[in-house]
């Protein structure tokens, strides 16, 4: 990869996790005797090609000072905002002067913690020569409906097009600031980067990863996640 521009990695962690019903943010729940969020940045501090990695963190964290990498050298902190999007572009923010706009930026959910190597390998080795970038997604394999009134179905959806839209989103820092700007100056609060990019007309690379590669949104979510820790070999 001699020659490629930089990587850096964003986390948006400033989500309280309100379907968890927990007190505790889900990204700082106990995960196999570590925060989740510990597990998440485990990939991003140990890869050699990642710069540095940008936490956007709440404005009234008090948690992420316990957390394994709240000191370490490699990982910087950023104000979280209102919605992801806004804690994206705040820690894009927190890179100016340090990479170029032509710099890939991966972003990864903070609550993501059972990724792959094979897989953030794969995103990479895909996407580093691309021209609009793209992120990690597996093909739908469930029969997908459409609800009507009543909680009855309307319709039934062909899947044969269809993904689960996963991280990491990769993208050139630049057109990522500019793609998210556009989309907050529109007040569209994209749900990922992946639509802020295609709201510029482009159209992201889907790139097939693995369905372990699970967001904790569920208290059930917990021990299928330390199960899927177990099967990598991570704890």
């Amino acid at each position: 990869m001699t020659g490629h521009p930089a990587l850096w990695a964003v986390l948006p962690a400033a989500g309280v996790g309100r379907r968890m019903g927990s007190a505790v943010p889900k990204q700082y729940l106990d995960l196999a005797g570590r925060a989740v969020i510990d597990h998440t940045l485990d990939l991003f501090v140990a890869d050699e090609r990642i710069r540095g990695v940008v936490v956007a963190l709440g404005l009234e964290d008090a948690y992420w000072g316990d957390t394994c990498y709240a000191d370490h050298p490699k990982v910087m902190r950023a104000p979280g905002g209102a919605e992801r999007c806004h804690s994206v572009l705040n820690a894009l923010a927190a890179l100016d002067g340090r990479a170029d706009d032509a710099d890939w930026v991966l972003v990864h959910d903070a609550a993501r913690p059972c990724l792959r190597v094979a897989d953030l390998d794969r995103l990479i080795d895909a996407l580093i020569d691309d021209p609009v970038g793209g992120l990690l997604g597996i093909q739908v394999r469930d029969t997908m409906k459409r609800a009507g009134d009543g909680g009855r179905i309307a319709s039934t959806v062909d899947r044969s097009s269809l993904w689960h839209a996963y991280t990491p989103q990769m993208f050139r820092l630049g057109l990522l600031r500019h793609a998210l700007r556009d989309a907050l100056e529109a007040n569209d609060l994209v749900t990922d980067d992946a639509s802020a990019i295609e709201r510029l007309g482009q159209a992201p690379r889907l790139i097939e990863g693995h369905a372990d590669n699970i967001k904790i949104t569920r208290a059930e979510d917990l021990p299928l996640a330390r199960f899927y820790l177990q099967q990598q070999g991570r704890i």
